[in-house]
């Protein structure tokens, strides 16, 4: 068991809204509310996938986080999710199984966790953003001059 030093996942995650600090330094991808438009890729594993994997793959490629994976190549990487992810569903799937697929959810940003630690975050839907504007914006605090003293 390792010992010491930084561990993956250690500490807090990023948050979009924090002050500035070195650990959030770094830019968020905003991803669109939508989701990611057109028709998903080519199954890239060998042979054709069950029903349930197609409805699974299909269903990825609507979220918005697979305008990432689109942009990095990730195809293959989310094949073997979907495939493990339906595995999983089986009764007498493995915990060991579960806690791969967990952590595949993370890895590809699928999960709240694994879309803060690679800093992605999803933007506002069209429809709540005509709604937000029909509100008179609220003031913007500083969070550091509450803790000036006043002189």
């Amino acid at each position: 068991m390792p010992r010491g030093g930084a561990r993956t996942r250690s500490g807090p995650a990023p948050d979009p809204n924090a002050l500035r600090r070195s650990r959030d330094a770094g830019e968020w991808v905003t991803l669109p509310a939508e989701g990611r438009q057109g028709p998903e890729p080519r199954w890239p594993l060998a042979g054709e996938p069950t029903p349930r994997e197609a409805y699974i793959w299909r269903g990825l490629w609507k979220k918005p986080q697979a305008v990432m994976w689109e942009a990095l190549g990730l195809e293959f990487e989310l094949a073997i999710y979907t495939r493990r992810l339906t595995e999983v569903e089986l009764p007498d799937a493995s915990a060991t199984l579960g806690t791969l697929v967990m952590r595949m959810a993370d890895n590809l940003g699928i999960t709240v966790p694994g879309m803060h630690s690679l800093k992605w975050k999803i933007g506002t839907a069209p429809s709540q953003a005509a709604d937000e504007d029909d509100e008179p914006p609220s003031p913007v605090i500083d969070a550091r001059n509450r803790f000036r003293a006043e002189r």
